[in-house]
C-alpha cells in the first residue's frame, strides 16, 4: 500500500478538511481584548476579528496559549482550522508539553459547543490519535498526543480504548516509546506531565494509567518482545512504598 492510501492518514486529511469546513468565517468576539504588553498589538488583535485571515506561526502561539480571552471559546473557533495543521506538523512549539495544546482545547470547552461544532473537534483528536499509533511516518510521538488529547478531553478512557483496538507492531512500539518515556514519573507516583486546568484531576488520571499499564500494557509488551527491564518497571507500579525500592530490579531513581 502506497503511504499515501494509508487509512489513517486519509482519515485525519477529511478530519482537517472538516475543521476547516466546519469553523470557516468564524472570528473572535467583537470586544474581545488583551493586554498589548503581555500578548500582542491591537493590529494583531483586529486580524482574530477578521475571517478568514492565516494567523503568522508566532501570533498563532500567543493566541491559543494565553489564558485570558474573554470567550475563549470564540478565539478557539477562529484558530482551530489553522491550530490543527500545526498540531498535526508538530510545529505548535509549546513552551513544556503538548498538554499545553489541550489546555486550550479544555478552556474552550468544546464538548458543549453544538453538535455540529463538537463533532468534528472529536473527529479530529480521534483521527490524529489513530494516526499517531498506526501510520510510520507520523510526525508528532503518539505519547505526546496522547497527552494532548487527555488534556483536551479531560479523559483517558477513550484514548486508552483506541490502543488496545490498535494491536499492530507499530502501535507497540508506540506503547514502549511511551512507557519508556513515562515510568520515571510513575515510579515516583507522578503524572508524566502536568495537569493545569482545573477540572481535570491529577491523580485519578495517574491512577487510571497505571492501572491501564498493569493490567494490559505489561501482557502486550511482555509478548512483543520489549526488554526485560522495561517489563520490570512497568511491574513495579503495582509495588508500594518499601516493597517497590528496595526491590532487586529498582532502577535506581532519585526524586
Amino acid at each position: 500500500m502506497h503511504l499515501a492510501d494509508h487509512p489513517a492518514r486519509i482519515r485525519l486529511s477529511a478530519a482537517l478538511d472538516s475543521l476547516a469546513v466546519t469553523f470557516r468565517g468564524m472570528t473572535a468576539h467583537p470586544d474581545e481584548s488583551n493586554c498589548e504588553c503581555h500578548w500582542g498589538s491591537s493590529e494583531e488583535l483586529s486580524l482574530l476579528k477578521t475571517p478568514g485571515v492565516e494567523l503568522e506561526p508566532d501570533l498563532l502561539r500567543r493566541t491559543w496559549q494565553a489564558i485570558d480571552w474573554t470567550d475563549h471559546a470564540a478565539v478557539l473557533r477562529r484558530i482551530l482550522p489553522q491550530f490543527a495543521r500545526v498540531l498535526v506538523a508538530g510545529h505548535a512549539e509549546p513552551l513544556f508539553g503538548l498538554e499545553e495544546a489541550g489546555y486550550s482545547f479544555a478552556r474552550g470547552r468544546w464538548q458543549q459547543w453544538p453538535d455540529d461544532q463538537a463533532g468534528p473537534v472529536r473527529e479530529f483528536l480521534h483521527a490524529w490519535w489513530a494516526q499517531s499509533l498506526t501510520d510510520p511516518d507520523a510526525v508528532v510521538p503518539a505519547h505526546q498526543v496522547f497527552v494532548m488529547c487527555a488534556e483536551a478531553s479531560g479523559s483517558l478512557g477513550p484514548w486508552l480504548a483506541e490502543w488496545e483496538r490498535q494491536t499492530g507492531c507499530l502501535s507497540d512500539r508506540r506503547l514502549a516509546e511511551a512507557v519508556s518515556e513515562w515510568e520515571y514519573e510513575l515510579l515516583g507516583d507522578g503524572l508524566p506531565w502536568s495537569v493545569d486546568w482545573y477540572e481535570h484531576d491529577e491523580e485519578e488520571m495517574r491512577a487510571e494509567l497505571v492501572a491501564w499499564l498493569l493490567s494490559h500494557a505489561a501482557v502486550r509488551l511482555r509478548q512483543s518482545g520489549v526488554s526485560a527491564d522495561l517489563q520490570h518497571r512497568i511491574r513495579l507500579l503495582g509495588l508500594t512504598g518499601e516493597d517497590r525500592w528496595t526491590d532487586p530490579h529498582w532502577p535506581g531513581h532519585r526524586y
